[in-house]
This record gives C-alpha cells, structure tokens and sequence, in this order.
C-alpha cells in the first residue's frame, strides 16, 4: 500500500508539471524540516473579481475616552481630533493612490450633521454609561467635514460616508421601529454635493442588520429606508450621472435569511451590500495567535463568503458584494497580536478567501484608532499589516485565479491575475513555525509562456518578522526593515528578481508575494 501512495503522489508531480510547471528561487537557507509543494493555478476562467481600489480602511468616531477591558487605545483618532496635517499619515494614504475610506462605526447611529437647518446643538460625544454605547449623542460639525474633505482631497481618498439609519427611529426591546428619518442626512448630503466634494458612496447605518448590536432594524424597514436613500442620491446628484455616489448598506453582521430578504426587497435602490467580520472574537482573547495560525479555524469564515455570493448571484439585481469593516477580534483588538507581525497572516488570508467568493472591496477596521490599526495610533507609523495592504493593492490584480495546493495544510496560496502588467502575481502563507516550503508553480489551462529578452522571469516580496518574533510590530522585506524616513515618507517595496527555474522558498511564519510576468493565461487575456 506504501508504494502505491508514493508512485501515485510521484504521478501527481508528474503530471501537474507536465500541465506547465515553472519554478522559483532560494532566498533563505533552509532551516529545520524542508518540504516540497506545488500550487496549481487554473488558468482558463475567472473565478472572482475584485476592485483595482478593493483596500478600503475606516476611520471612526470613538472619543479618546473609549476603553476596552480597561485599556483606552483610541486616543485622537476619531472623525473629530485626528491631526489631519501629520505627513505620515498624508503620506501612507497617498501611497495608494486611491485609497477607499470608509467613515463609520459603532457610534455612527449616534451621530448628527452641524448643518444649517438642524434645529439641535452641534455638541461632541460624552461618555455616558447608561447610553447605549456608552456615549451620548454627537455632532459633525460642517467646519470638521470641510476639514475632512480637504484631507481625502489631497491623499487621494475614495469616501464612503456611513450614514446614521436610526434618526426618527423608536427602539422597543432592542427593536428600532419606524421609518427613517431622512432630514438631516439629506441636509448633509445636499451641502456636500454643494460643495463639490466628491464622495464615492453613501452607506446606511452600522450593524442594525439581524439581531442588530444595540439595535436592530426589520429587513423589510431597512429596504424602505434604503429606497429613501437612493431617491435622495438621485434627486441631490441630478446632472452629475458620472460622478453619483453609490448606496450601500445593510453593514452589518451576515444573516442570511436577513440578508435574502434585505436584497430581495431593495431591488434596484441598493448598489453595495456590506458585512462586518470579527471571527477572531474578543480582543482580550489571549488565544488569537494560534486562532490565526490554525488553518482549520481560518477556513471556518468561507462559510460566510459562500453564503453570501450565492444570495447575491440568485437575485435579480447588479448589486456586489464588499467586507465594510473587519477588524478580526472586536472590542479594539489586541495589543502586539493585531498590530503586529502575525495579524497579516490573518488579513491578508481573509484579502485572498474574500476575493475568491467574488468580494469586490474589503474595508480594514481601522486605518488609524485601536490596537487594529493599519498605523500606529499615537506615532501614526505603519504597523506590519500597512505593508500587506500596500503590496495587495500594487500586486493582485482584478480577477482572482483558483489555485490548489499539494504539500501541507500550513501553506494556503491565492493567486491573481497581475496589477497592470501581464503574468500573475501568487500569494503564499507558511503558518508553520519550523518548516521551509519549496513550492514550485504548475499551470492548468494556460497559453504557451513567453519570455522577452532581459527581462526578469519573478520577482518576489518576502515578508517576515524580526527573530521570527510574531508580536514585533516591525516588518522585513526581503530581510530589510521596513521604516518611513525623517521626512515621513513610505519607504519602497523593492523586490528580489529570482531565477524562474527554482521553486519559491517560503520560510517559516513568512509570507510571499511571487509576481510571475512571463505567463500568459487565458482568464487573464
């Protein structure tokens, strides 16, 4: 019976070469145990799309007297006192070019507009224990939005402003009754347009959707309260059918038969439906690390993924769907897990499976507030998972390329067609704390690869931690630390070239990124 296995593992090898196989190249000595390994890409069709913008980070409006478990991390990265002027955090938006950012939260149903005609003192936020989340009601005042949008202006932002869906509502049992109250978004929504500030979305409410987080709102109110806010997009954006926002909601956590209703419900009214993932749990869970690095537990949110393309694929609508806010363990996170080295094996496995299930846009809670931020709160220098964001967005392509890997249960591998320039770019985590991987690359599906003279075959990103320590909250490229200069600059994401003859050697606890240039496949013609 062994050798049977062993001659048909070495058919396996044999025939997924012969499919089209290419290898990649040594950059770390091997250490430990080393294994082999092949990623197969299907190369005939598209599996997936996403958004050539598909990074999104939010921005929320959480006051500095936020507190978690007795541990305040906010500090001045609300809405209202981030310091629009740091270069860092100029220069780390700008460094997308665009960068979608989504501005909401918990307290974004809490919140007011300061504009002309609302009839209510335009007061800040104050910590209230018997409020519902523990704040009162606060106010955006039209000065801070000009403020805003002078900042997304500069940075290149794509705005999708989250709206407050519980104005005019009655909440009876946790229920929020009632239709929408639409006045003062549309006051907000009129100055804007005013203004001339562009805005890439309106989204409605945050996490009333099933059994709601504080509230909840029926699916069939929701999808009334929605139509309201498409008649007003389309009345406010009147002459401008190029520049029109688009309407997203429910941002909320996946119900489905929530969900199948919502959509089913809104028809035409919704563009975008949004979901919200924590599927990591609390922050002060001091069993994060090894939820992220257990593969079995990362595949449980394919679930989620699945369920949703699939109540979207059978309506009869155009809407996509997007990730609104994820920041894998709520209640602010945890301090050196997610805002450190091991979080992006966690975010960038969740970039890869969300693509996969045709998710267009995967907002990232948060850019800056918490302990899950893509930039330190209080130096606002990027945290490890800035990085991955960065090279996602300059590497992985729109459409998303189904890949099998053969070797470990520790490697899991996405592949994309490339960003603007042909061939494709493959994503490989090792989740496994002594094991080198050699993977090496075979093509199912594909045209003849072609090679231009001087140019180089592969060029790869290696992503590793300091020591391997997963809670350094400092990132190696290629074994250089990555760090913003005295100018405040992001630094550049320079890659090996590697001989196109060698298997792609993944370290243990790394991540690489493998641009492939010299292929040609049929999904990405």
């Amino acid at each position: 019976m062994g050798s049977q296995i062993r001659l048909l593992g070495l058919c396996l090898w044999m025939y997924l070469a012969c499919l089209s196989f290419i290898g990649v190249g040594a950059v770390y000595g091997r250490e430990g145990e080393v294994l082999e390994g092949i990623v197969l890409v299907h190369g005939k069709t598209a599996i997936g799309r996403i958004d050539d913008d598909s990074i999104c980070a939010t921005l929320d409006w959480w006051p500095s007297q936020k507190c978690d478990y007795g541990k305040c991390s906010w500090g001045h990265a609300s809405l209202l006192n981030l310091d629009l002027n740091n270069k860092i955090l100029l220069n780390a938006v700008k460094a997308f070019s665009p960068l979608k950012i989504r501005l909401g939260g918990t307290l974004q149903d809490k919140v007011i507009y300061g504009t002309e005609d609302c009839r209510q003192p335009c007061t800040p936020f104050v910590l209230n224990a018997n409020e519902m989340f523990g704040f009162t009601q606060g106010c955006l005042p039209m000065y801070r939005w000009d403020e805003l949008n002078s900042f997304f202006q500069k940075a290149g932002v794509k705005v999708v402003f989250g709206l407050n869906a519980l104005a005019g509502k009655s909440i009876k049992s946790g229920s929020a009754v009632g239709p929408w109250n639409y006045t003062n978004a549309e006051s907000l929504i009129r100055y804007t347009v005013r203004k001339k500030y562009t805005i890439h979305g309106w989204e409605l409410g945050n996490e009333l959707c099933g059994n709601g987080i504080g509230a909840s709102v029926a699916a069939d109110q929701y999808a009334f309260d929605v139509g309201a806010l498409r008649n007003i997009v389309e009345n406010a954006y009147r002459g401008f059918e190029h520049n029109k926002p688009l309407v997203i909601a429910p941002g909320g956590f996946f119900d489905s038969d929530w969900f199948k209703e919502f959509i089913s419900k809104s028809g035409k009214s919704v563009d975008v439906v949004t979901h919200h993932i924590y599927n990591l749990g609390p922050g002060v869970d001091d069993h994060i690390t090894e939820k992220i690095l257990d593969p079995s537990y990362l595949d449980g949110e394919a679930n989620t993924f699945s369920s949703l393309k699939s109540i979207v694929q059978s309506s009869a609508t155009s809407v996509k769907s997007w990730v609104g806010e994820a920041g894998g363990a709520y209640n602010s996170g945890h301090h050196l897990v997610s805002d450190a080295f091991v979080y992006s094996f966690w975010y960038l496995d969740q970039l890869g499976m969300s693509a996969v299930y045709d998710t267009r846009t995967y907002c990232r809670q948060s850019l800056i507030g918490g302990n899950y931020g893509l930039l330190n709160t209080s130096t606002f220098m990027p945290n490890p998972d800035y990085y991955s964001a960065l090279l996602w967005h300059r590497l992985m392509g729109g459409r998303v390329l189904s890949t099998t890997f053969y070797g470990t249960k520790k490697i899991r591998t996405y592949a994309h067609c490339a960003k603007q320039s042909k061939g494709i770019t493959i994503l490989v985590l090792n989740l496994d704390n002594s094991t080198t991987v050699e993977v090496n690359v075979a093509l199912k599906f594909n045209k003849l690869p072609y090679r231009r003279v001087g140019e180089p075959a592969r060029r790869e990103y290696h992503l590793t931690a300091p020591d391997r320590n997963l809670h350094s909250q400092t990132m190696l490229l290629n074994g250089k630390i990555l760090s913003v200069n005295s100018a405040g600059e992001i630094p550049p994401l320079d890659p090996l070239y590697v001989n196109s003859r060698k298997p792609i050697i993944v370290g243990p606890l790394s991540i690489v990124f493998a641009h492939i240039p010299n292929v040609l496949l049929s999904a990405c013609s």
